[in-house]
């Protein structure tokens, strides 16, 4: 069994950063696919950013509205999956979901079986 467990979001100000963590529970971590969604209040979970799985080895993809400023990555060593998100914007407000899903390599919602919780993000203007 998989558990995620999402930290690192807070309140900051227009142009900030900040970096979510991920920690994995479980077992063969680098046979997974994993992702962050984002969810604002009244609006569907968008993906925005994902380490995926492949054969050859992992590729990243990140949604257009967070290229260059968030980065994903990932320490095999501690299990965790990073966020860093700089030049953050109102429009970033949201709760931040961790999903993982094993040999995934797509970006929709029903490609990850595993979620965390969530992390609040919250960026005043």
């Amino acid at each position: 069994q998989v558990q995620l467990s999402e930290s690192g979001g807070g309140l900051v100000q227009t142009g900030d950063s900040l970096r979510l963590s991920c920690a994995f529970s479980g077992n063969s971590f680098t046979t997974y696919g994993m992702a962050w969604f984002r969810q604002a209040p009244g609006k569907e979970r968008e993906f925005v950013a994902a380490r995926l799985w492949t054969w050859s080895g992992a590729t990243m993809n990140y949604a257009d509205s967070v290229k260059v400023r968030f980065t994903i990555s990932r320490d095999s060593v501690k299990n965790t999956v990073y966020l860093q998100m700089n030049s953050l914007k109102p429009e970033d407000t949201a709760v931040y979901y961790c999903a993982a899903g094993q040999f995934v390599s797509g970006t929709s919602v029903g490609d990850y079986k595993y979620w965390g919780q969530g992390t609040q993000v919250t960026v005043s203007p």
